[in-house]
């Protein structure tokens, strides 16, 4: 992936989103206690391209810019972050826009994936062209070594350190970037846990971090979605703290993604490269 930073990298005018928390107020079941906690937040943000509305997601207000970088990239909107030349943020409160400005042929690629979808019925991923956008056809991977054993090694307690909100209120996904020397380089939180590895690869992209050697952890389970968001941003390791589905682990095997899931109380599992000769 061109590693050019994006023109939106610094908005020029971006309205402050909310607190990611706020405190409210509570009392037990039995009215016999009352106090105050804090909650994570959510907001709703409107996203368009060029004019023209793509989606509406449900986000911790917090790091918009590298959300929008990240799901625009891991959506397959765009296939390089310099493709979008400006992104501006608006609203207050709960509701807020983005308005992103796209090259002319990835303008192009996505009216053409809203025409094919257009004509199918309403029930989610319904019909030919919607089942291909839901297992497009994905470059494979060069093929990277595993990450040392000792990498992995109080990975749970260690990247704690990345996860700010969720200690503080909990109720979020966290997703966190180890660099090609094992040292855990930064992480982003989110009440989504795509929301959250979108928001990773696009503080990566836009800080223009080298992915050579790099891992990605997902403290969520490891679905499909995620393998694809990680194998378009060119990541080569995924770690995830939750089992993968089948469909995930095939798909990392095909591509040449390393798959490791690490239990909580037991040896990091290698799911991808297949371990062939192994008794």
């Amino acid at each position: 992936m061109n590693a050019k930073r994006p023109l939106c990298a610094a908005p020029a005018s971006v309205t402050p989103a909310p607190a990611a928390s706020q405190n409210y107020d509570y009392v037990t079941l039995d009215h016999s206690a009352g106090a105050q906690t804090a909650l994570a937040e959510e907001v709703a943000l409107a996203i368009a391209y060029n004019g023209i509305s793509q989606a509406v997601m449900l986000v911790t207000p917090t790091d918009l810019e590298d959300f929008i970088v990240g799901f625009s990239l891991g959506s397959g909107i765009i296939q390089d972050a310099s493709e979008i030349y400006d992104l501006k943020l608006t609203g207050a409160g709960s509701a807020h826009y983005a308005q992103v400005e796209i090259a002319s042929r990835a303008f192009w690629n996505l009216k053409q994936q809203r025409r094919q979808l257009a004509g199918t019925s309403g029930c989610g991923l319904c019909g030919v062209e919607a089942v291909e956008q839901a297992l497009p056809d994905l470059k494979v991977l060069s093929g990277a070594p595993l990450p040392p054993a000792q990498w992995l090694d109080g990975l749970r307690q260690r990247i704690s350190d990345f996860q700010p909100l969720g200690q503080h209120c909990g109720a979020v996904h966290a997703a966190v970037y180890m660099d090609g020397q094992g040292q855990l380089l930064m992480g982003r939180e989110d009440i989504g846990r795509h929301n959250a590895l979108d928001k990773l690869i696009g503080a990566l992209v836009r800080q223009n971090i080298d992915l050579t050697g790099g891992a990605a952890i997902v403290t969520s389970r490891c679905s499909l979605e995620l393998i694809q968001k990680v194998l378009r941003a060119g990541i080569q390791t995924l770690i995830s703290l939750s089992s993968p589905t089948g469909l995930a682990l095939q798909w990392a095997r095909r591509h040449n993604l390393n798959l490791i899931h690490l239990p909580q109380k037991s040896a990091p599992r290698v799911y991808s490269p297949a371990q062939e000769n192994q008794p």
